[in-house]
């Protein structure tokens, strides 16, 4: 068993984890076998065919004629040669079936297996190309339109829970980046729509693969921190002006976040074990903590922008429930005495219904003037 790692010290990245982040590629949401793999496969099964129909015309040789051969001896180098100018549809006609045998399993065995032979020869190769070219084309234009996307390292739990409130919040799914090194993450991403970059996050070709340097924002959400450690610095250096959200496992490691050039870091242990803390203790606040977290129904937390309507007044005085004040990116709360009246520019952290009501409007959702 590993020694434990001294405090505030991560642990080291697992080898063959590194080992399999070598090599990445830009996988995008379908479901494809290798052209290749495909035909390989169909070339064999034509080798079948071409094989078997040999054999057919060589057992039945007396059934065929061959007029360049006045023993009329029909070989098996005959028989190769008839079977492939036949499934090829060129028919020279020197060697042909004469025997009412012959010519019935020309026309009920060779016939239909001169097609089969055609479709997945020459359809295969041109599948393979047009495959090829097809999923290039895509790679292509998936990076021309990449830009101000966010990039999401690791697809567990915590990764499908920061998609989905993304998601939710209006962002596309063609803005989402996956990079996970885990097959099931892919087949789950790509299942959810999602492009994907196989690899390690820790590894800088792996994250500019996924396009890092241009990202606007990158959830780094691991299972291991040093990993998470790791893929932080080198998302900074790739992109200084990224707005890096990181989880934890354990608090003591969230400096070390920060100074790696986290933006926000989100200690995840810590934070379930509060909320079941509460929920024992109170069980009412426990439940209302929950529907905060929980998106669709009953209450949000939401950020939206000043009012024109609303410049200079208070924020308890308001119609949402301000709860925090960002000016000058720096976050307020609502009783702080910077931020007693409201002026131009600022933005507001509320909680409000997730869902508008009659009797419980949004404000700032219907075209009122911005106060910017």
């Amino acid at each position: 068993m590993d020694p434990e790692p001294a405090p505030g010290v991560p642990r080291s990245p697992d080898p063959s984890a590194q080992h399999r982040g070598r090599s990445s590629h830009v996988s995008l949401p379908e479901r494809n076998r290798s052209p290749w793999w495909e035909l390989g496969r169909r070339l064999l099964a034509a080798l079948g065919i071409l094989v078997g129909t040999v054999l057919i015309v060589y057992l039945d040789r007396d059934g065929y004629q061959d007029g360049n051969d006045p023993d009329n001896v029909i070989s098996v180098i005959d028989a190769i040669y008839y079977t492939t100018v036949t499934l090829s549809t060129t028919g020279y006609g020197d060697i042909a079936p004469v025997t009412d045998t012959a010519r019935m399993i020309n026309a009920f065995v060779i016939t239909p297996a001169r097609i089969a032979f055609l479709v997945l020869l020459i359809g295969t190769t041109l599948e393979v190309l047009a495959s090829q070219g097809r999923e290039q084309f895509r790679v292509a234009r998936w990076r021309r339109k990449m830009g101000h996307h966010v990039v999401v390292v690791g697809y567990g739990t915590k990764g499908r829970s920061a998609v989905d409130t993304l998601v939710n919040n209006g962002l596309s799914r063609d803005s989402v980046v996956v990079v996970d090194p885990s097959p099931l993450a892919l087949q789950d991403a790509h299942a959810d729509g999602l492009a994907v970059v196989t690899g390690d996050a820790t590894r800088r070709e792996v994250l500019r693969r996924a396009g890092v340097a241009e990202a606007e924002q990158v959830i780094i959400t691991t299972d291991r921190d040093d990993s998470n450690v790791l893929a932080t610095l080198t998302v900074r250096q790739l992109n200084p002006d990224a707005w890096i959200v990181t989880a934890v496992r354990e608090q003591e490691n969230a400096p070390l976040m920060k100074q790696s050039g986290a933006n926000s870091v989100i200690t995840s242990s810590d934070a379930v074990g509060r909320l079941l803390g509460l929920s024992t203790v109170s069980p009412a606040l426990g439940s209302v903590l929950e529907d905060l977290l929980s998106y669709g129904d009953g209450l949000e937390v939401a950020e939206r922008d000043l009012l024109v309507s609303e410049v200079g007044r208070q924020p308890q005085s308001l119609p949402d429930q301000v709860i925090a004040v960002v000016r000058d990116e720096k976050v307020y709360r609502y009783f702080d005495p910077v931020v007693t009246l409201l002026a131009r520019g600022d933005r507001l952290i509320v909680v409000r219904p997730a869902r508008e009501l009659p009797w419980a409007p949004r404000p700032g959702t219907h075209n009122e003037d911005v106060a910017e």
